[in-house]
């Protein structure tokens, strides 16, 4: 048995940081409803992060909404607003990302659905809060990325401002939300009482800083300073980065210098003996690395290093990785069937339980695909 079996979750939500925390309950065995409206549906079908799409959905909805049954309905009608309203009677778990103020304009916020089902786990997912000046900005990850500060640790010094290459606002806030509902649910086993989950992009964003931030905070205020060669953290010393090597990249974490020098045959390394002047002095140092590390191969470098136990890898393309023994045995991939029948391949929860992994044969719903079953189960 699962550890959520038998928990209802009506997904109203969009995009991606609520419907990817709706998907790892159904992971973790919840019985998750998305709600749409008839006709366009979730406005994630039609957002594309590449010309391919499934069925005429893009890849990036059918990513975040497998193993999900799909219910339509027209909030602003009344008729299907009161079937809702029955679901709702019903759930375990609500999630929703309207701006601040829809769902209390439909009649769903969590003050009246609370009268309907007092047990019920609400969990709101917005970009800045509920509260403040920017309260009615687009709740985007790059947007978030760009207002929280992390723009200005990636890359090297000089740069500019440089964005994460992935969703990470979205995606940390998901991970966030997923851990206030199970909080909450652990708590209602206790009180027999639902609660209101609340996260934000921003809030979530600044708590993947905590560690630099707090430096920050407690440095005199000084700004993030990376570095201009090879920079990996804009806090952490040399050696820390990925350097080019002969036929490849190498990722070196913390470590000695004067430890890599003697390991590396590298004399310039040695006269770095005090620990801060890996710091003061990062830039030269990695300056060296740089250019010696390109004198041999990868595997060259590999074959000194990890028998010394220094803290470094192989930089992996997503092609080479999927042919690692390392990787295989995770067995991270999996098949899902779209309603139509095509076949869709993505990767399976990283989570397990009792030993075990999730795999599920079930992809994202088309609109409306379950109402009627749902409709005839519940007698609405």
């Amino acid at each position: 048995m699962k550890p959520l079996e038998n928990l209802v979750v009506l997904d109203f939500s969009q995009f991606l940081a609520g419907p990817a925390a709706a998907m790892r309950l159904a992971d973790l065995g919840a019985r998750v409803i998305k709600i749409e409206r008839p006709g366009t549906g979730d406005i994630c079908r039609q957002l594309y992060i590449s010309n391919l799409g499934v069925e005429g959905d893009s890849t990036l909805f059918h990513s975040i909404n497998r193993n999900k049954q799909g219910y339509a309905a027209n909030l602003k009608d009344p008729a299907d607003l009161e079937k809702i309203r029955y679901l709702i009677s019903k759930a375990d778990v609500l999630i929703e990302n309207f701006r601040p103020g829809v769902m209390d304009k439909l009649g769903l916020g969590y003050e009246a659905v609370r009268t309907i089902n007092p047990r019920l786990v609400y969990a709101t997912v917005t970009g800045y809060g509920s509260q403040g000046p920017w309260v009615g900005k687009p709740g985007q990850d790059l947007l978030a990325q760009s207002m929280s500060g992390l723009s200005w640790l990636t890359g090297d010094e000089g740069d500019g401002p440089v964005p994460m290459g992935l969703a990470v606002a979205d995606l940390t806030a998901s991970a966030h939300l997923v851990q206030g509902i199970l909080a909450c649910l652990v708590r209602r086993g206790v009180t027999s009482e639902g609660g209101r989950v609340e996260v934000s992009l921003l809030e979530s964003i600044l708590d993947l800083q905590f560690e630099v931030i707090t430096t920050h905070l407690n440095d005199g205020e000084k700004s993030p300073q990376r570095s201009a060669v090879r920079n990996a953290h804009a806090y952490l010393g040399a050696p820390y980065g990925i350097y080019a090597t002969a036929d490849g990249h190498l990722a070196l974490a913390m470590g000695s210098i004067p430890v890599l020098g003697e390991l590396l045959n590298c004399p310039a390394l040695l006269a770095y003996q005090e620990r801060q002047s890996w710091f003061d002095q990062r830039d030269e140092i990695k300056s060296i690395l740089r250019d010696h590390l390109t004198t041999n191969t990868t595997t060259h470098w590999l074959s000194i290093l990890e028998p010394a136990d220094i803290w470094c890898a192989d930089v992996l393309s997503w092609e080479r990785l999927r042919q690692t023994e390392g990787y295989r045995v995770l067995d991270m991939e999996q098949e899902v069937l779209c309603p139509a029948g095509t076949p869709l391949k993505t990767l399976r929860c990283p989570i397990r339980i009792d030993g075990m992994i999730s795999k599920f044969p079930i992809g994202a719903p088309a609109i409306g695909q379950h109402t009627d079953a749902i409709n005839y189960e519940f007698n609405i």
